[in-house]
């Protein structure tokens, strides 16, 4: 056992570095860092101060002409799958870019012949039928190993009679199963007023997106037949009509006599009657609703709501509305669609949506804890391109908040559903760039500082950076308005809505998707409430009290917080802690406490904290899974915020980050620890394992005046 206690002050001083355009520094041949090698401060003290500038210049190397940064953003196969099916119900699935699609299939089946949700998943029924369906229609043999293994796979998970709401419609959409079979999407639903109980604006954004023009497809029941040897009859276990109806994941069923799902279930059967006898009078209206609801929303978005659900959907209403393959609107869909695809040499597979604002905020904001700020020529090229992305016009949640608008998307345009999250990130880069004075020097190792000095920016423009600041200043000001108006009754957010929290909502039959709703979330909560605490919001405001306050009810009892965007009690206790530190909860308070303590009795030996997926279905796995680095900055972020950077844990976790530090400053990580919908989509993005390590590592260095080390021998 080893204790030392000494100061090592240049860790704080951090390392500044040339513009994008400079030639990169080639790293050693070997920069990583056996943990038994960092045992002293000065060998620590060297490490830290190389790990963080290669890091940074991989980062900045990155930089796009524009200004921005976007990383690749994974989901699981039911992307390419859906594609797949969507281009046999336009008559392509032998074009070269189905098969490609087809080839990315195999390459992630799993060994036991099914596809999972995330690596290391159990099989999911509903991408595994999506994924044996794409590759039958894309010309495979049902005979093939590959597609045996896959048969008797799907066959022992439930067969085709267990797949979720939506891979129904796409099984109706080629002629599998009858539209009775799928749940109801009535477009007179739109015609409801919006302070009804149940209408078009009680459902979640998303929600929205995907419904509409899936309402449409409801209504026609559009079907391209194909040949009965290329369908999946042999997947059935059930004639089709007898299959029940889909529900939420983790809703109990109710025996009751009167019950939501029964309510539901009985609307469900009543629209279907009066379908198939034509007793809707307004169906027309509702139609024609619909339609309008989804083309106005194609303006200033990349696709519908800008993901890849309603992308898909609303070219398949387009062709039920017969517009033409050459209409503006088709030609618009179909490119913002194509847009999605990733080809490459042997296959092709799609993003779910693109994450250039969410990735340029992370990037700024780990950049300027590495010791960069507003005065760099990059972090001043990222400030400018988040700013040109601000939206100013008012959106749908603008149906039940007035407020003037000053939000940021997610993606590259998405005018009508800004979004809680992104707006507090780019919220806090801008805050971030600007909240320290210009470095002078570094503390670069000899064999770093002349390049660093070399390539020091020059001082800009002192006028245009005023303008900046300014311009800074309004924008600020507006994201904090309207993050304060779309605070929800619980003292919480959700993210794209105020108070959408309609639980019953969850019971209709095609809610199995996990999104009906947009309720409050504690790591959305504790974003905003480090957001505001920028901004000087502290404990003692109204609205920084009632979130404080909710945090304090949603902490589960072991100390950790539920994260709703990102996997999953590390990510949500990393945000929870850090908000509350940020508005002046104490670091002794009993709930920072309990969250800390729960962090340090979850690391792992390695030094690293992982969590899977799992954990969202079986709550017991919390904090359990294989060590990846993305976690494990998340958790020694939130040991720093609460005061704990010098903890045995924290330095562990340090020790870890900086042992599996690649050569060119990134770290290996194929997990995905980001989460679309629980229990349904998650996502692997890229930079993850990039600018959460870089913003851990210099905020440990930036706050540490001496290291008080216990390592374990």
């Amino acid at each position: 056992m080893l204790h030392e206690s000494q100061p090592v002050s240049a860790v704080a001083q951090l390392p500044i570095s040339g513009p994008a355009s400079a030639k990169p520094v080639q790293p050693q041949q070997h920069p990583r860092f056996a943990v038994d090698a960092l045992s002293t401060p000065g060998a620590l003290s060297t490490a830290l101060r190389q790990a963080i500038f290669h890091t940074q210049q991989w980062l900045l190397a990155q930089q796009l002409p524009d200004g921005f940064w976007v990383g690749e953003l994974e989901g699981d196969t039911i992307l390419e799958s859906e594609f797949l099916l969507l281009l046999a119900f336009l008559g392509e699935e032998h074009s070269p870019l189905a098969k490609k699609c087809g080839e990315y299939l195999l390459e992630k089946q799993t060994a036991d012949g099914g596809w999972a949700q995330y690596p290391g998943g159990q099989i999911d029924i509903s991408a595994s039928v999506k994924a044996y369906f794409a590759l039958k229609l894309v010309g495979h043999d049902s005979t093939a190993e590959f597609m045996q293994r896959a048969r008797t796979a799907i066959m022992a998970a439930g067969g085709a009679d267990a797949v979720n709401s939506f891979t129904r419609f796409y099984l109706a959409l080629l002629g599998q199963i009858p539209y009775d079979a799928c749940p109801n999407v009535p477009p007179e639903f739109l015609l409801v007023p919006s302070w009804f109980p149940v209408s078009l604006y009680s459902i979640s954004a998303w929600s929205r997106t995907i419904l509409v023009p899936l309402s449409i497809i409801s209504a026609f029941q559009p079907v391209r037949g194909i040949e009965p040897d290329r369908g999946i009859r042999e997947l059935f276990l059930t004639d089709p009509l007898t299959w029940p109806y889909p529900r939420c994941p983790g809703l109990k069923s109710s025996k009751r006599l009167v019950s939501w799902d029964r309510f539901f279930h009985a609307t469900d059967r009543l629209f279907k009657f009066l379908q198939r006898h034509h007793l809707l009078p307004l169906r027309r209206l509702a139609i024609g609703t619909a339609k309008k609801w989804m083309i106005e929303r194609f303006a200033g978005s990349d696709g519908l709501g800008a993901i890849f659900p309603p992308m898909v959907w609303s070219i398949v209403a387009l062709k039920a509305l017969e517009f033409a393959e050459d209409s503006p609107e088709m030609q618009y869909c179909r490119q913002r669609l194509w847009d999605l695809v990733v080809d490459q040499d042997g296959s092709a597979h799609l993003q779910p949506c693109k994450s250039p604002v969410w990735d340029t905020a992370l990037t700024v904001r780990a950049l300027a804890d590495s010791g960069l700020d507003g005065q760099h020529p990059t972090i001043e090229r990222g400030i400018h391109w988040l700013l040109a992305q601000e939206i100013r016009t008012r959106g749908d949640w603008a149906r039940s908040v007035k407020a003037q608008p000053g939000g940021w998307c997610f993606e590259f345009a998405n005018a009508f559903y800004p979004d809680l999250d992104d707006t507090a990130m780019v919220l806090m880069a801008l805050q971030d760039a600007y909240r320290t004075a210009p470095r002078s020097g570094t503390a670069l190792p000899p064999d770093l500082r002349l390049v660093a000095e070399a390539t020091a920016p020059t001082l800009p423009d002192a006028r245009r950076q005023a303008m900046l600041i300014d311009d800074i200043a309004g924008a600020s000001s507006r994201a904090m308005n309207w993050i304060l108006a779309m605070q929800n009754r619980d003292g919480g957010w959700g993210a794209f809505d105020r108070d959408n929290t309609a639980e019953f909502l969850c019971h209709v039959p095609f809610a199995d998707h996990n999104a009906m709703i947009d309720p409050s979330s504690p790591d959305l909560a504790g974003r905003i409430l480090e957001s505001l605490a920028g901004l000087g919001r502290k404990v003692g405001d109204v609205a920084v009290d009632r979130a404080v306050a909710y945090l304090r009810r949603s902490q589960e009892a072991d100390g950790s917080w539920f994260g709703r965007w990102g996997v999953n009690y590390i990510y949500g206790t990393w945000q929870s802690l850090t908000g509350l530190a940020a508005v002046g909860v104490a670091h002794d308070d009993p709930a920072i406490v309990a969250g800390a303590q729960w962090l340090v009795a979850h690391q792992q030996p390695s030094g690293g904290w992982g969590e899977s997926a799992d954990s969202y279905a079986q709550p017991k796995l919390r904090g359990q899974g294989r060590e990846t680095a993305s976690q494990t900055a998340w958790a020694l972020l939130g040991l720093i915020a609460t005061g704990r950077r010098h903890h045995p844990a924290a330095l562990r976790g340090l020790k870890f980050l900086l042992a599996n530090q690649n050569a060119d400053g990134t770290w290996d990580e194929t997990e995905f620890t980001g989460t679309g919908f629980p229990q349904v989509f998650y996502l692997r993005y890229h930079y993850y394992r990039i600018y959460f390590p870089l913003m851990a590592l210099a905020r440990w260095a930036k706050t540490a005046e001496k290291v008080d080390v216990t390592f374990d021998s």
